[in-house]
């Protein structure tokens, strides 16, 4: 009872509030807090597991129609070597194993292992063509480190 009586108390007055300012709230009112609906309404962006560029799908697409057999997706994958530890491979399957993960960018289906997918998660799939050379250039933002030809990598 001691406790309805102290809350009814408080609630009987609202000129009585315990600061001291009779009805003028506004001299120490706290100021509006800024809207947070623009922070709730944007969503946080999904990382793609791997992109793959308009130029390289269809340099993909070019080879995969010269292969035997049909392939039907492009597999990207990580395996162990090179002085760094790590480098890439790709190539072409008929068919996704139990252990892949399929996705598909720019009109290319994608394979990747999942022993590869921690090393590859947000990697980008270019194809380049300079007066060096031209091929296929993967910019992996898990890369810690490279070794000076470029060929392999590590991750952590």
């Amino acid at each position: 009872m001691a406790t309805e009586q102290t809350h009814d108390a408080a609630h009987e007055s609202h000129d009585d509030h315990g600061c001291g300012c009779g009805t003028n709230h506004e001299a120490h009112a706290e100021p509006p807090k800024p809207q947070q609906a623009s922070a709730e309404l944007e969503q946080p962006k999904t990382q793609k597991l791997v992109t793959i560029t308009s130029k390289a799908a269809e340099k993909i697409q070019e080879f995969m129609a010269e292969e035997e057999g049909k392939p039907q997706f492009l597999r990207i994958y990580v395996q162990g070597g090179g002085c760094s530890g790590l480098s890439y491979g790709m190539g072409f399957e008929k068919e996704a194993e139990e252990d892949d993960s399929i996705m598909e960018e720019n009109g290319v289906k994608v394979l990747v292992d999942s022993m590869s997918i921690d090393h590859l998660n947000g990697a980008n799939v270019d194809y380049i063509e300079s007066l060096m050379g031209s091929g296929f250039k993967i910019n992996n933002p898990n890369v810690t480190k490279s070794c000076s030809c470029g060929s392999s990598f590590s991750t952590e």
